[in-house]
């Protein structure tokens, strides 16, 4: 990685590891750290370049999670949730799959998952900081989950081998990575043939060039680094997925989207 890349990636580790402290801690302030990790812009800014109402929780966070599913997990899952949609709405889950989750964080998306695909499935999540992999293995022992393994890595990098997974999934993590390519060609990777991806992503619309994005946004903030439409659609063909969609769900900043994609490796690959 380039320097301007590590320097990326280190704002990133840090922001996500203030937030699980906070959660961890139970401070009066995790609401803040939370929020700011949420936000597609500054604080002050919330009101102007958020959808919905003009709050930030309008287009990221546990909100977008029905009541149904917050009432499965413990609350310190449901207040780590940084994302900007719900992939359980595109995985389309079955028993006996094997899930995982890139970007794992507090551990909400994997302990769904573990209760879909029951107990002769299994859920990995990968994440890259400590502090999040701590709350999410608290996490896993409040729920009683023990089809689940939190794994530190990369999503560039992803510690498991070929094949090793029917389903990917991630909320909001893709956009953050200064490497997109590789998270890509790892999801296909890790893939069983006739597998398949259910991502929750901030994407932007073709129109905007990345000096658009990053007038909305920062990159830590999930805006600055999310890719297009277009550029979303062709980097998951080029790799060798098929299938791809990507549907635009909330606006999270003016013309930059909450979506959902989806795309299936070939079964003859």
């Amino acid at each position: 990685m380039t320097d301007a890349d590590t320097e990326t990636r280190e704002r990133v580790r840090a922001r996500y590891a203030a937030a699980a402290s906070a959660v961890t801690r139970g401070s009066r302030d995790a609401l803040t750290v939370i929020d700011a990790g949420r936000s597609c812009c500054s604080p002050a800014e919330n009101a102007s370049c958020c959808g919905g109402s003009g709050t930030v929780e309008d287009a990221f966070g546990s909100s977008l999670y029905s009541a149904d599913e917050q009432g499965e997990l413990p609350a310190e899952a449901i207040a780590a949730s940084l994302g900007c949609g719900n992939p359980m709405m595109v995985a389309d889950l079955h028993q006996g799959e094997k899930v995982l989750d890139l970007g794992s964080g507090g551990g909400i998306d994997v302990l769904l998952s573990a209760r879909r695909v029951g107990p002769t499935g299994f859920a990995y999540g990968v994440d890259m900081t400590d502090e999040m992999l701590e709350l999410a293995n608290a996490n896993k022992a409040k729920a009683g989950a023990t089809n689940v393994e939190f794994l530190k890595g990369t999503i560039e990098n992803v510690p498991l081998p070929d094949a090793a997974v029917d389903v990917v999934i991630s909320n909001c993590v893709i956009n953050l990575s200064t490497d997109k390519p590789a998270v890509l060609a790892e999801m296909f990777r890790v893939l069983v043939p006739g597998g398949r991806i259910g991502i929750s992503d901030v994407v932007a619309e073709d129109h905007l060039t990345p000096a658009d994005r990053a007038e909305r946004g920062s990159y830590v903030g999930c805006i600055a680094g999310a890719l297009s439409r277009a550029e979303y659609l062709d980097g998951l063909a080029s790799v060798g997925f098929v299938d791809a969609e990507v549907t635009f769900t909330h606006e999270a900043a003016p013309g930059m989207h909450s979506a959902l994609i989806r795309a299936v490796k070939p079964l003859d690959d």
